[in-house]
């Protein structure tokens, strides 16, 4: 018996649709002195899936994305979004790209780190001294995007394209139900995070869990988990962080340059006409720009919703535990260096942050104090 692989069937059914859109096209074509010209090219149809809830602001964003290619393409790519769940697992969405189950997947990095660690580095590692803005540039301008390829293509074998998107704020320490001072008040608390910053807060003796978004607020209602963050407060304002936690601690190291990973079938992006391949790919970079906007927008209007309509009180994270986060970014680069992909890895991110940081920071101004001249004690640090 001869059996065809989903991945198979995937590429099958695209170039089916390509060339039938060019034989459609071909017999409107001889028929034009009989009626009206028509574009009666079939659209190409990709499966697309994140790993949010349907609810989540993130669902929303990746709708951006899709809009944007929509419109671009003049409707000959049409995209299917799917929230996490139906058809994989939010963890799962690498698995699921590769395998040709779904065309494109709208994740972070972190979510795949336990296939391997490396995957944290890109999005959830070591912070040297670089903002978001500064790693997405790494990854477009500095070398990350082609480390990326050989760490997925040649090391990991996998069928996937990846693009990194929206440079997010540095996350939230996340939500307590008592306010800490220390790291001594997170000593063997039960705490929610992913990728490399589970081993970071777990070296500083919190026992963590690696929990999808949607499972957060359950876990912490069951006493899974004592404290969580997820990322910013949109989301954790949707999930119902408010109503299980009233401390919520701002501003972390163990995730402080993350981006939304775009992931794009390898058969389905070299099957494709350049044109089309290139909406999608250039697509990712037109929605990161609006993605950031909206964000700011969002979470900002959200945050404040929380304190003033739920009670939250608002921290920033104790500088004690700041420290404590680099003092242990520090002792695993030494372990995690003992993988020649990882070293790799971070040796560009180095080579980067300390000649573009140094820029950076010798050019910015203190905002926060031309903040508090205009908006005096609004911030109370």
């Amino acid at each position: 018996m001869t059996t065809t692989s989903v991945k198979d069937k995937s590429v099958n059914r695209r170039s089916f649709l390509r060339r039938g859109g060019a034989i459609a096209g071909g017999a409107a074509a001889s028929t034009l002195l009989a009626a009206p010209a028509v574009n009666a090219q079939s659209p190409l149809v990709l499966k697309m899936q994140t790993s949010w809830p349907a609810s989540d602001i993130w669902q929303t964003m990746a709708q951006q994305y899709v809009d944007r290619v929509q419109a671009m393409s003049g409707d000959r790519i049409q995209i299917d979004l799917l929230p996490a769940g139906a058809v994989v697992g939010a963890f799962q969405v690498m698995d699921g790209v590769s395998d040709g189950v779904i065309d494109i997947a709208h994740s972070v990095s972190a979510y795949w780190y336990g296939k391997n660690k490396a995957a944290s580095l890109f999005g959830t590692g070591p912070v040297f001294g670089g903002d978001p803005n500064n790693m997405l540039s790494w990854f477009y301008a500095g070398g990350g995007r082609e480390l990326y390829r050989e760490l997925t293509q040649d090391q990991m074998g996998l069928n996937v394209v990846g693009l990194m998107a929206f440079p997010m704020p540095a996350q939230p320490f996340g939500w307590f139900k008592e306010p800490i001072s220390g790291v001594e008040d997170i000593n063997g608390m039960k705490y929610r995070t992913v990728g490399l910053a589970a081993d970071l807060l777990q070296s500083m003796g919190m026992s963590v869990a690696q929990l999808p978004g949607g499972e957060i607020v359950p876990a912490m209602e069951r006493g899974v988990i004592d404290a969580f963050e997820f990322n910013n407060p949109s989301s954790d304002l949707r999930f119902g962080a408010q109503d299980v936690a009233k401390n919520y601690y701002m501003g972390s190291y163990h995730q402080a340059a993350e981006a939304f990973e775009f992931l794009f079938n390898r058969d389905v992006m070299e099957d494709l006409e350049p044109d089309l391949r290139a909406i999608l790919e250039h697509g990712v970079e037109a929605v990161s720009t609006y993605n950031t906007a909206f964000a700011l927008d969002n979470y900002s209007a959200d945050l404040l919703k929380l304190r003033d309509e739920s009670g939250v009180t608002i921290h920033k994270t104790p500088e004690g535990i700041l420290q404590a986060q680099l003092e242990a970014w520090s002792e695993m680069i030494t372990q995690l260096e003992q993988d020649e992909m990882i070293k790799k890895i971070m040796d560009s991110q180095r080579d980067w942050v300390k000649r573009t940081v140094y820029y950076e920071l010798m050019d910015k101004p203190d905002y926060a104090l031309a903040y508090d001249h205009f908006f005096p004690g609004e911030l109370k640090l």
